[in-house]
């Protein structure tokens, strides 16, 4: 089978000249851009990012902003305030993809941050504070082993040493930078100082079910989920599939298939609590010997730390038990370990507002992926607001939301700022 087309975002007639609209019709000019014909495929400092950041840069002038390409490859626009001296808030998100990538992660924060600039600029107006739009080109860390390299540069918390690592190709970071037109010297003045910022905040697709399963177009991020990711390698003993009895083998795959479902169990007791074991390598595989050594990962997230370092803890015994009953012999590693990232309550409770006011109940919930908005944590107030998506598929070409969602979610992002001016004025 040939690769899926990308889902395009498509307004009806009765959406044209609608907030919504004008967005869907940025989507469908970034989702054109990619390094692949088969599919979109946009990766860090590649040839179409580079096409794809001077077509955001186009779209932030025109929208009457000052726009730049910053030195670490982001793409900076600026709205000023309606008064020297503002403090800033910043919008955005990421015009990276993973590979065979859908329209919308990402590019719909960016498009969004656009629009709604655009707006007051059409209106001929400006907040008592300035507006930055970056589109951030690291966040899906596809290209170079680490990751966030754009917030991280604007939030101050850049790692000079990544400048070394190097892709597939053995081209390094700072390499690419350059190639990219980029100068990688400069990437410390590119901090913002935190006095100086309101805050980051960030529109997204869920990227997962739960907005649709409560038809609801929009939701309010309350945590990004930490992490604790990992493996399992469980050793047991081979033997002849037909010659060894049951009660005397020691099967480490249905040992590892006991500690899969022991996994689920725990993970589906707790709210908030998810835990996946996504690969599992049996090594040596026949059909007619019994498996001596498997292999699987681990991966659990929650909002709350405390409850998902007690779901390790949990988890680690319950595998040490099974392999004890089973008679195999079971490792856990956990190799990553990524904290909670909890929301900003006044902006998001803004964000709530704003929402309310569009005559929509609000609805708070955690996010289970990773964003830019995980770089400001600390010490930069973050929120983000989802929009829903079309079965809670992402990282896939049918990735889709529709365009009335998506003008519900610039349109309270446009009366969160427009709210939001006379308090911080």
């Amino acid at each position: 089978m040939g690769v899926p087309p990308v889902t395009k975002p498509r307004a009806t007639p009765d959406e044209a000249g609608s907030t919504g609209a004008a967005i869907v019709d940025r989507l469908t000019q970034l989702a054109a851009v990619s390094d692949e014909a088969s599919g979109l495929t946009r990766l860090y400092l590649s040839p179409a990012h580079r096409k794809a950041a001077d077509l955001v840069l186009e779209w932030m002038r025109d929208a009457g902003m000052s726009a730049r390409i910053d030195a670490v490859g982001s793409v900076i626009g600026r709205y000023e305030a309606d008064r020297p001296n503002a403090r800033t808030l910043i919008l955005g998100s990421h015009i990276d993809t993973v590979r065979n990538a859908g329209a919308y992660d990402g590019n719909l924060g960016v498009a969004t941050a656009i629009e709604v600039v655009r707006r007051l600029h059409a209106e001929g107006r400006r907040a008592p504070f300035a507006i930055e739009v970056a589109a951030f080109g690291d966040e899906e860390g596809v290209r170079f082993p680490s990751t966030l390299g754009g917030s991280r540069a604007l939030a101050g918390r850049f790692d000079p040493a990544i400048l070394e690592e190097r892709d597939a190709e053995g081209v390094s970071r700072r390499e690419a930078l350059i190639a990219f037109g980029c100068d990688p010297s400069r990437i410390a003045e590119e901090a913002h100082r935190p006095e100086d910022i309101l805050g980051y905040v960030e529109a997204h697709i869920e990227q997962g079910p739960v907005l649709e399963a409560e038809d609801r177009p929009v939701g309010i991020v309350t945590a990004i989920n930490g992490a604790s990711r990992g493996e399992v390698k469980v050793t047991g003993e081979s033997g002849h599939a037909g010659c060894v009895p049951m009660p005397l083998r020691r099967d480490a795959l249905a040992a590892a298939a006991t500690m899969v479902l022991a996994i689920e169990s725990r993970a589906a007791a707790e709210p908030d609590l998810v835990a996946t074991v996504g690969r599992l390598d049996i090594a040596h595989p026949a059909a007619n010997t019994i498996p001596g050594n498997v292999t699987f990962t681990l991966d659990i997230r929650s909002p709350s730390d405390q409850a998902r370092k007690a779901a390790v803890r949990d988890i680690a015994d319950r595998i040490e038990e099974i392999a004890r009953a089973r008679g195999v012999a079971a490792q856990i590693h956990i190799g990553y370990e990524a904290s909670a990232c909890r929301s900003d309550a006044d902006l998001s409770n803004a964000l709530a507002a704003a929402v309310n006011r569009l005559g929509l109940a609000e609805r708070r919930l955690p996010s289970g992926a990773g964003h830019d908005a995980m770089a400001f944590d600390g010490r930069i107030p973050f929120a983000m607001v989802f929009v829903r998506c079309r079965g809670g598929v992402s990282h896939n070409p049918t990735e889709y939301a529709s365009p009335d969602d998506i003008d519900i979610g610039a349109r309270a992002l446009l009366d969160f700022i427009d709210h939001l001016a006379p308090a911080s004025a």
